[in-house]
């Protein structure tokens, strides 16, 4: 089968994690998958895989079965299995730089610690794959950071993220439609824009709008 893109959802496997905030890519891919009628089943490999199509492209959508920090096993495998280039590879991310609700492409950079990059990184040998990043917030104090990812969103924020993962799944969407160039700058602009809008009219958000990437190393 002939694949135009392989989105993986980052995140832990297990009911237990399925709420917390590492795991909105996992979130971002089912939804993506349910809107275009598929079902994820195992695969022969560590994930589970789902193939939809949209706007005349085909899409491998991947949840990896290992836990966070060996996701990039999935990724390696994928790639060979599609005979697919790495630039053709899209990663759903947490990122506690951005308030929540904010999404943001970007393509290559470093880990910035994140330990589900981090493997890819290394698996992959490169860096030249696309991150869909999606805010999670920094509301934590010094050496909090891992019981913050791995809590689930308090219930204020979860209209945010609801509109979060429309907007993440709608991405993914745009990028078949318009290629992802283009995607990339309209998705980034439309995102900091509603962000400003919100945060005006609720007088702040937690978290940065700053635009810098990562997020300390968490299995």
């Amino acid at each position: 089968m002939s694949i135009d893109w392989i989105v993986l959802g980052l995140g832990n496997p297990g009911t237990e994690y399925a709420a917390t905030r590492h795991n909105i890519g996992y979130r971002v891919a089912e939804t993506f998958v349910a809107r275009r009628g598929g079902t994820f089943s195992p695969a022969e490999g560590p994930w589970l895989e789902a193939t939809v199509r949209y706007a005349r492209q085909e899409f491998a959508v991947a949840l990896p079965t290992t836990y966070m920090n060996r996701s990039g096993i999935a990724a390696r495998k994928l790639l060979a299995r599609y005979s697919t280039a790495p630039d053709h590879l899209i990663a759903i991310v947490d990122e506690y730089n951005f308030p929540v609700g904010r999404i943001h492409l970007k393509f290559g950079g470093s880990d910035g610690g994140h330990n589900g990059i981090a493997s890819l990184i290394e698996e992959l040998g490169t860096d030249r794959f696309w991150r869909l990043r999606c805010g999670i917030g920094r509301d934590f104090g010094p050496g909090e950071l891992s019981d913050y990812v791995l809590s689930p969103f308090p219930p204020d924020e979860h209209p945010l993220v609801d509109a979060m993962i429309a907007n993440a799944v709608e991405a993914l969407e745009r990028i078949a439609k318009s290629g992802i160039a283009r995607a990339a700058s309209e998705v980034n602009a439309a995102s900091k824009t509603q962000l400003h809008q919100r945060t005006s009219n609720t007088h702040g958000l937690r978290g940065t709008t700053d635009d810098v990437s990562g997020i300390d190393g968490i299995g």
